[in-house]
């Protein structure tokens, strides 16, 4: 299947960009969903913040990465479109803001962290300078690989414990593939549901601003 080319939104930096964050918003959601995250990692509005729209329109409504039909494996007629809609824009992206790939931190939650690890761990993607994932899960779907092979960038995984929709399980077995691949890895439980916790938000605040440099 064919894919339409994704709509974005921007937050722009106050003075010259010292990085940028791409955050990728979870099913059924929107491209302003996750606006709020960046407040809470980039309050003073040092990165330029992109954030696009997932490009499929499926029920219940909102907009989706990929069709849902087992947890932990995308379904590939939809994924393998998409992975390819969203590498191209995140390359033309990359290229517009003139901005270096270590300049550059991935990040997502729910459908958007599994976009996230896809992105910026795919076999033969640029590697970004970070990565954060929020309760999500690393996907394995046919004709797609994940290219753990050193150096990878560092990576912060948050899971909600009494997460309903993707159980905690999912976090920890991503870090747990990470931690073998020797990846930095910033790992944390909070005691919530399917949602993202802004206390860990707030943590990550200096070990962004250490990956990118700013």
């Amino acid at each position: 299947m064919s894919v339409p080319e994704l709509v974005s939104v921007r937050r722009t930096a106050v003075g010259e960009p010292a990085g940028m964050l791409v955050l990728l918003h979870g099913r059924g959601a929107d491209e302003r969903d996750l606006l709020p995250v960046a407040d809470y990692l980039d309050p003073e509005r040092r990165l330029l913040v992109v954030s696009p729209r997932g490009p499929l329109a499926l029920p219940p409504g909102g907009a989706h990465w990929y069709v849902v039909r087992r947890l932990g494996y995308p379904d590939p007629a939809t994924f393998l479109p998409t992975f390819a809609a969203a590498s191209a824009w995140l390359d033309a992206t990359v290229r517009d803001s003139g901005l270096g790939w270590d300049r550059v931190a991935l990040g997502g939650f729910s459908q958007g962290a599994v976009m996230t690890y896809a992105l910026g761990l795919g076999a033969s993607r640029p590697r970004p300078a970070a990565l954060i994932a929020l309760s999500g899960f690393m996907p394995t779907v046919p004709d797609f690989e994940l290219d753990l092979a050193a150096p990878l960038p560092p990576v912060a995984i948050g899971h909600g414990v009494y997460d309903p929709v993707i159980g905690v399980e999912w976090g920890r077995r991503a870090r747990s593939a990470l931690e073998d691949a020797r990846a930095d890895v910033v790992y944390r439980e909070s005691p919530m549901p399917h949602t993202i916790d802004p206390g860990f938000l707030e943590e990550l605040r200096p070990w962004l601003a250490a990956a990118l440099g700013s």
